[in-house]
């Protein structure tokens, strides 16, 4: 039977998980989830969201990864299979809108970018087909609006640019794009481009020395300009400044048995959200202020249930909301900050 391990702390918490444990016992889809409480000193920031989709029959393949469009409120989901919708879309209330299927071979990042001008959707494909190896740009409908990369080829290039296995992306307001390319391919390089598609900076070959990677799986930036990369085979995270490129430091202490698969900070930019995908854990890290990378400090866990696999995970930037693709489970959870946790 699996198990959902949940950190907890105080009487209030507990009558809590009780009531959430009704809740999950009486679904017909999680009821043979069971709960075993650990009890220590974590903080308890976050419930799961038992209500999330509204129905979880929409999850017709694999799970692999997941955007928040917290500006209209939208969350997208890329799904792997044979005749399956490769993208759905929700409200982040969990109903299903559309989905769409077009010119998306084998999806493993997505990126939802919306501003007042624009609304986009970004997808890292590493099919073998004729759309794979590229990095694509969708309209909300799912219409082609740009590919980056030489479809169906992979490779190492520059000019023409080229991808191999590009694993996640980020993409800023003022269009500036970055993006982790190796998801076990030949290339381990973080890609930084403008909005016109040139390249500005590149970092990164095959090795463990600083500014190297070792399957670079996903990447964020935060609000004072520093680049953060899942390292995942190297088991550590590292850290660029967004304007050079140039290495600004590394955590490796907190991951001694699994690297980070996901990472995501949260509104406040007070925690990073990480995902370990054969541990089944989310880590919630206390993030370091301006101009000091110190060192990974774990303040809380989610233990999911055995096998579940967190592979990506995104976290809406207007109500704190944490979504997981699990590649296990083949489904989306959300997760909800606690009313005590103030974002």
């Amino acid at each position: 039977m699996a198990r959902f391990w949940v950190c907890a702390a105080g009487a209030g918490t507990l009558l809590s998980l009780l009531i959430l444990h009704f809740h999950l016992c009486g679904s017909p889809v999680l009821r043979k989830i069971s709960f075993k409480i650990n009890w220590n000193t974590e903080q308890v920031l976050y419930r799961l969201d038992v209500g999330w989709p509204r129905n979880s029959e929409y999850f017709t393949g694999t799970t692999f990864c997941v955007a928040a469009d917290s500006l209209n409120g939208l969350v997208y989901v890329a799904q792997r299979g044979d005749n399956v919708p490769k993208v759905l879309v929700f409200t982040e209330d969990g109903y299903l809108l559309r989905a769409w299927n077009h010119t998306v071979d084998t999806p493993h990042g997505i990126f939802a970018a919306s501003t007042a001008h624009e609304q986009s959707v970004w997808i890292t494909d590493v099919g073998s087909g004729s759309y794979g190896h590229t990095v694509k740009k969708y309209n909300s409908f799912g219409d082609l609006v740009q590919i980056l990369g030489t479809p169906g080829k992979k490779g190492a290039g520059l000019n023409p640019l080229q991808f191999d296995n590009p694993a996640e992306l980020h993409v800023e307001d003022t269009g500036d794009i970055y993006i982790v390319d190796g998801d076990g391919g030949l290339n381990n390089r973080l890609i930084k481009l403008s909005q016109d598609f040139s390249i500005l900076w590149l970092r990164g070959e095959n090795g463990s020395e600083p500014a190297k990677f070792n399957i670079p799986h996903s990447v964020t930036v935060d609000s004072t300009g520093r680049v953060w990369v899942a390292d995942r085979g190297n088991k550590r995270v590292q850290v660029f400044d967004k304007g050079t490129g140039e290495w600004l430091g590394t955590w490796d202490n907190c991951f001694p048995q699994e690297g980070p698969s996901a990472l995501r900070f949260t509104p406040d930019e007070k925690y990073l959200i990480m995902a370990q995908l054969n541990l089944s854990r989310l880590l919630i890290v206390a993030a370091p202020p301006a101009g000091d990378i110190g060192q990974c400090s774990v303040i809380g866990t989610i233990q999911l249930a055995d096998q579940v696999l967190p592979h990506l995970l995104e976290v809406d930037k207007r109500t704190g909301a944490i979504y997981v693709a699990e590649i296990g489970a083949k489904q989306v959870q959300k997760y909800m900050p606690w009313s005590g946790y103030v974002l």
